[in-house]
């Protein structure tokens, strides 16, 4: 079977790391899969035209219930479709936006939420059927081998002759309002003033240019918190593995991939708590959720100075990323769903 697989793709952002992973789970099961991004596409029928040349597709499959399936709903094959985070945080609130995904989820055959709780907001919030399947993301790490942490840090901006003393938390995001990196900016830099061996480094991928020229200027502006260069999958797993703690401090989440991989590479957790991160972030158990700049600080002094409560964090977490988010499991979960798009 050929499927047309539309998404975001966005380089180095969750999003795109997670369609290449369900690409290669379709393709694993001898299905053809080719991927597209659907801002090629300004309107359902430039997908239609494509859907017209040979070899045809015979079904379809999108991540982001607006973004994404809005472009098959005309396309005369069956489809699937897998929630994104935004679709149901935020997209449901605008009336025409709803309207559309609510005649989406009525077409697809089958829909994907990361989580439970992903899944009982979209039943609340849509009138959708119960086609509604729940496969978190399976997670797969890979840490480059010649990775060098001082260069790194060097050409972020901090400057040290302490690194090994260092205490870097590491914000890994791509740049748009909804991840909100700016957050934490002022208590940070408060805390960095009392203790300067305690650093914020955001990190990822430009997606709104206007807002990554504020974030830069303000980081710019700031003491203690740097902006770094984005980096390929690999290095960025190395320096997430070199760093104290993972940071998050979006506004919503479907699923964080980022959140997901510290916990793979060993790395704890501080995670704004916000219903997408506490689906799955157990505080005190697998990461910790604050839920103001003054709290995070809190907690990450708390962090510092409690090995055994590093030590915890680590082991459950790593734990609930091998029961939880095995690639395996999703890779199987996949392929049994398209097969129901013949």
């Amino acid at each position: 079977m050929r499927v047309l697989f539309l998404a975001c793709l966005s380089p180095k952002t969750g999003n795109c790391t997670t369609a290449e992973r369900i690409r290669n789970h379709i393709v694993a099961a001898g299905h053809t899969c080719v991927l597209y991004d659907t801002r090629e596409f300004n309107s359902a029928s430039d997908v239609s035209s494509l859907m017209t040349q040979e070899p045809r597709f015979e079904a379809a499959l999108a991540i982001h219930l607006f973004k994404g399936g809005r472009l098959l709903l005309d396309l005369g094959v069956p489809f699937g479709v897998v929630f994104g985070g935004t679709d149901v945080n935020e997209d449901v609130k605008d009336e025409h936006k709803r309207a559309v995904m609510e005649e989406v989820l009525r077409k697809a055959r089958f829909a994907v939420a990361f989580t439970d709780a992903l899944k009982e907001q979209a039943e609340a919030l849509l009138v959708c059927e119960s086609k509604i399947y729940v496969q978190p993301q399976g997670i797969e790490t890979k840490v480059a081998l010649h990775f060098s942490w001082s260069d790194f840090l060097h050409c972020t901006g901090v400057r040290t002759k302490h690194v090994e003393n260092l205490h870097v938390f590491l914000l890994v995001c791509g740049l748009r309002r909804v991840k909100d990196p700016l957050y934490l900016l002022e208590a940070f830099e408060e805390w960095h003033s009392q203790n300067p061996l305690v650093v914020l480094i955001i990190i990822g991928p430009v997606i709104d240019p206007v807002f990554t020229a504020e974030v830069e200027e303000s980081v710019k502006r700031s003491v203690g918190v740097f902006l770094a260069a984005d980096l390929s999958q690999e290095e960025l797993h190395a320096a997430m593995q070199k760093s104290f703690a993972l940071v998050n401090s979006s506004l919503s989440e479907g699923m964080s991939a980022a959140i997901l991989e510290a916990m793979d590479l060993g790395l704890p957790v501080l995670a704004r708590d916000i219903p997408g991160n506490a689906a799955i972030v157990e505080h005190k158990v697998t990461g910790l959720l604050y839920s103001s700049p003054q709290e995070f600080v809190s907690m990450s002094r708390k962090l510092l100075d409690d090995r055994e409560l590093q030590e915890r964090l680590v082991r459950n977490g790593k734990n609930y990323i091998t029961t939880c988010h095995n690639s395996m499991k999703e890779r199987i979960t996949y392929q049994k769903l398209v097969e129901t798009l013949h």
